[in-house]
């Protein structure tokens, strides 16, 4: 059997002792010419994932737009484990001819040459210094993380050429990188953001099964501020019918002011094709009464507009009771990307000119799940 470590990753692997099944040259991801190193490791937290290490041709990728103001981002790992329901990135792993259920939760790509390529990325002559966003598409901080340490490396390389970054992220080891964070925000705009959609413990087990307690994530929340790092907190997505009642709301915005986030953005669910038919068989079985009201709320992506209003008014009545950071109004989708625009949907990966669906397109240029 022909091993493809040698080709794939120039040096072993500190945790090499834990590698359970390594594929030999002839394994690809299932879409396109490009081999892939697979691991499976016999740890409790990824028992059952597959991790694809490949050599990415790109790490900063182009989003066209500047709604959510930015238009540069960095995604280390295509793929989540926090297994969240509603995730509007699902539908990116179909580019791949993997499913969006559990081949998304599972099934995880891993650039591991992201750091390499973005030290050169930074220093070419194109590059003008715009700020980069993180946790755009799939967490920076989800399991895979803690192994691969990707994302630290990256924040090392951003502080080096004193680049602008934001992040999102539901996940707590961000709070192993408060040093690199901390350097960065004294040296240029840094700020990042966690997603909290509610604080309801039975809600968060159904909905977010692999992602740290919101309780945690509001400590760490309150951990960045205090290292004078500027942390927010988008309210998102919040789920009709299941999240957001009035007790719901207040419990969850009165917790992020006690959290000391500098803000708060409430997001409603919207369901894009192909997370909407992930999403409505879970919803039939999680919550059997809500599927009916469902299909005739989300005839469409978005909430009805008189839904969005009620809630957005709702978080802004219990933010103005419970004080803490600004309240940010939600902003809305942008508009269809340029046909010409570079995507995420190359996925790095050798790919050539193909080009991904207009809905999938639309699924990499929202920042917040």
């Amino acid at each position: 059997m022909r091993l493809t470590e040698h080709m794939f990753y120039p040096y072993r692997m500190r945790w090499e002792a834990q590698l359970v099944d390594r594929q030999d040259a002839g394994e690809r991801l299932p879409l396109g010419n490009t081999e892939a190193l697979v691991r499976r490791f016999n740890t409790p937290e990824f028992r059952g994932m597959t991790f694809y290490e490949i050599f990415a041709k790109s790490i900063i990728n182009h989003v066209p737009g500047d709604r959510f103001g930015f238009n540069w981002t960095i995604n280390p790992y295509r793929g989540c484990s926090h297994r969240c329901k509603f995730c509007f990135a699902r539908p990116t792993h179909t580019y791949l001819d993997l499913n969006a259920g559990t081949d998304f939760d599972t099934k995880i790509v891993v650039k591991v040459n992201a750091v390499e390529l973005l030290a050169r990325e930074l220093r070419k002559k194109s590059w003008t210094g715009e700020s980069i966003a993180m946790g755009t598409n799939t967490d920076p901080y989800q399991r895979a993380e803690g192994h691969y340490k990707l994302t630290r490396g990256i924040l090392k390389e951003l502080n080096a050429v004193r680049n602008p970054y934001s992040i999102l992220t539901k996940g707590t080891l961000i709070q192993r990188d408060i040093d690199l964070l901390q350097e960065g925000a004294s040296l240029m705009d840094v700020h990042a953001n966690f997603s909290v959609g509610t604080v309801d413990e039975d809600v968060w087990k159904k909905t977010e099964p692999g992602t740290p307690h919101p309780m945690k994530r509001l400590e760490v929340v309150g951990k960045l501020n205090e290292a004078g790092i500027p942390g927010g907190v988008l309210m998102a997505p919040i789920l009709p019918g299941i999240s957001d009642s009035p007790e719901q709301l207040e419990a969850t915005v009165k917790a992020i002011a006690e959290s000391g986030a500098t803000h708060i953005t409430p997001i409603v669910l919207h369901l894009r094709p192909g997370v909407k038919e992930e999403f409505l068989p879970w919803l039939e079985n999680a919550y059997p009464n809500l599927i009916k009201p469902y299909e005739e709320m989300y005839k469409r992506t978005n909430a009805p507009k008189e839904t969005k209003e009620r809630i957005g008014k709702t978080v802004a009545n219990y933010r103005r009771k419970y004080g803490g950071g600004r309240y940010e109004e939600t902003v809305e989708k942008p508009k269809e990307p340029r046909e010409d625009s570079e995507t995420q949907l190359s996925l790095d990966l050798d790919l050539g000119a193909r080009r991904a669906p207009k809905w999938v397109k639309e699924n990499l240029n929202t920042a917040a799940s």
